[in-house]
């Protein structure tokens, strides 16, 4: 049975080949690939390697994909593998009916004129009426071999390749299917896409052939031209050069994304062998998919002009969400008026390895370009700029990376705040968001009185916790910022470990476990009215609405950025999702910190100077 090969592109989509392949050999991590001992031959050795989407042994020659691998290590026939990975990756099998088998047929076939399509422009390229072609690839210095690789031609008149076609038995109708003829709307004539352009052949991740693209010798428009999407070949899902990019990431390369065929070309005739290209649209998610197949930190490349800048940013805006901790990017800038083309052909490979050393992380080019774009000199562009910072972290679905993005900017964010010769926060190194204090410049003040302003405030809202333990959830990021003391910190530690496996939220088991825990003591000194009563907010009777904005209230005076920083992620979670449980929260953190900004007291008797 022909099966569909957009389901088998699915199915090896959908199965890391690093997991399949774990079950039966233990892998290391060996560079951007896993490596292991052979499972198809005895070796003490490992020479086996697990990339993204395929396996390779240099011992025996084993290879192929995810299929390949169930068949060969459990001695499975073609649909027994394929039946058994679909269930594991929630697809179902398509089943034989005459439209599948048609639509098969028909895929083939397209592929099979495309390919004769190619040998026809490459036979166009050698004669006189290639001429110019010849000359305009030899003034972008490339060589024979480079065009022999890359498959490049020469479309010329209009007609001529009909003509050619209709010798070799392909009509106009399988020429449309493939998109290299169209038809007039208005006069219902047909004409072909390609005329008097040096052709580039666009090749799938395998290899395969699946369009082509044009760029016109002389003045005409669009200079570069794509074919339209097909049942082999669609714009935003495929990437002109992976195929070859593929080959060289397996031998070290770096995956960089470029925009145009001819950065392509040039790059990989440099040997920089890495380089792809979106094929005339803005890089989309289908594409990122395609790029972290192959690569977990492919370069995204862009010039140095305010275009170059606008599509950074675009990149960024699609990238944010689908980041995880294998899973990134790193961004790149050209040098003003270069484009991966002319910058290797003037300074060679190393020009354009040295833009690529470089390469910013996500987290800086996002801080960069919100702060080119808000500024950061004002009272209100530095507000707008850390609302925007908060509110793009909080865009990243993995919540841990998400927080270590926070972490991140806010450091980026409290650094620029202080001038050349002025000291800076400093990491303490301890846990996320502990920082020195006491690296930050500040007005002179009373040590004694400072210290027991905090250790009163960090008792309330460890005595809040005790009380109201379903807070632990929701505030546990910002409560493990706190240095606390040691008393404290041994509570906090203890707490920790008891929500994560709480059946129940509630105080009364909360401290059933601590006195158990030999904890006794260090509840009492917390929830002891000395040497200042409780507010309100800490008795047990306390409405949960009423004790989740004292707490806020409560840390606001220890750490009003941090405050802010929540209220901006529960607007944006609100906005995506609003339901009673956002709500609620976004209320008890904004009237928290209106009353930080009035300077409403929050219930602890001493103040800072």
């Amino acid at each position: 049975m022909a099966l569909p090969a957009s389901f088998l592109d699915e199915l090896r989509a959908r199965t890391p080949m690093a997991g399949l392949v774990g079950r039966r050999v233990r892998l290391a991590r060996s560079g951007k690939q896993w490596k292991g001992c052979c499972p198809f031959h005895g070796e003490k050795s490992p020479s086996f390697f697990v990339y993204e989407d395929g396996y390779h042994c240099f011992g025996c020659g084993a290879h192929g994909d995810a299929i390949s691998f169930v068949m060969q290590s459990q001695g499975l026939s073609f649909m027994e593998a394929v039946s058994q990975l679909a269930a594991e990756a929630g697809l179902e099998v398509p089943k034989p009916t005459p439209e599948a088998a048609e639509a098969e047929r028909r895929r083939l076939d397209i592929v099979g004129v495309l390919q004769a399509v190619q040998a026809h422009y490459q036979r166009r390229l050698g004669l006189p009426e290639g001429r110019a072609a010849r000359d305009y690839l030899a003034g972008r210095g490339l060589t024979e071999e480079t065009i022999a690789r890359f498959g490049l031609g020469w479309a010329g008149e209009r007609g001529v390749l009909t003509a050619e076609m209709a010798r070799q038995g392909i009509g106009l109708d399988q020429l449309m299917e493939a998109g290299l003829i169209r038809r007039d709307e208005e006069t219902g004539r047909t004409y072909e896409l390609f005329g008097q352009r040096v052709m580039f052949p666009i090749r799938d991740r395998r290899g395969v052939i699946i369009s082509f693209g044009g760029r016109i010798l002389g003045s005409g428009q669009p200079k570069y031209l794509n074919g339209p999407d097909t049942p082999v070949f669609s714009k935003r899902r495929n990437l002109y050069g992976l195929d070859l990019a593929r080959e060289g990431v397996r031998a070290g390369a770096t995956l960089v994304v470029v925009e145009g065929y001819m950065d392509v070309i040039a790059a990989a005739q440099a040997l920089l062998s890495g380089a792809v290209a979106p094929l005339g649209t803005a890089l989309t998610k289908e594409q990122l998919d395609e790029l972290w197949r192959v690569s977990p930190c492919p370069v995204l490349c862009f010039d140095g002009d305010a275009a170059g800048a606008k599509a950074a940013s675009r990149a960024m805006e699609l990238a944010l969400p689908l980041l995880t901790p294998e899973r990134t990017l790193k961004f790149a800038t050209l040098p003003t008026g270069e484009d991966p083309d002319t910058l290797v052909r003037k300074g060679g490979a190393a020009a354009f390895q040295a833009v690529l050393d470089i390469a910013r992380s996500p987290v800086d080019a996002l801080y960069d370009m919100l702060r080119a774009e808000i500024g950061d000199t004002t009272p209100e562009q530095r507000a707008a700029l850390w609302s925007r910072l908060t509110e793009a972290s909080g865009r990243i679905a993995d919540k841990s990376l998400a927080w270590e993005y926070r972490e991140a900017l806010k450091e980026r964010f409290r650094a620029s705040r202080f001038r050349p010769g002025q000291r800076n926060n400093k990491w303490d190194g301890k846990r996320p968001g502990a920082w020195n204090q006491a690296a930050v410049p500040r007005a002179p003040r009373a040590h004694l009185h400072q210290d027991g302003t905090t250790a009163e405030r960090t008792r309330i809202l460890t005595a809040i916790l005790l009380r109201h333990p379903f807070l632990l959830n929701e505030v546990f990021q910002a409560y493990n910022s706190l240095p606390l003391d040691p008393l404290l910190e041994r509570l906090r530690t203890a707490m920790d470990a008891w929500a994560e496996t709480a059946e129940a939220l509630d105080s009364e088991g909360l401290i059933n476990h601590l006195t158990k825990s030999g904890l006794e003591s260090e509840v009492h000194h917390v929830l002891a009215e000395a040497p200042m009563p409780l507010p309100a907010c800490a008795a047990l009777d306390a409405m949960p609405a009423d004790a989740t904005t004292g707490w806020w209230h409560i840390f606001g005076f220890l750490n009003v950025e941090q405050l802010l920083e929540e209220v901006e992620l529960a607007r944006a979670d609100a906005n995506r999702n609003l339901t009673a449980e956002t709500e609620r929260r976004l209320r008890a953190l904004v009237e928290a910190f209106s009353k930080v900004r009035s300077g409403e007291p929050d219930g602890v008797g001493l103040v800072d100077a």
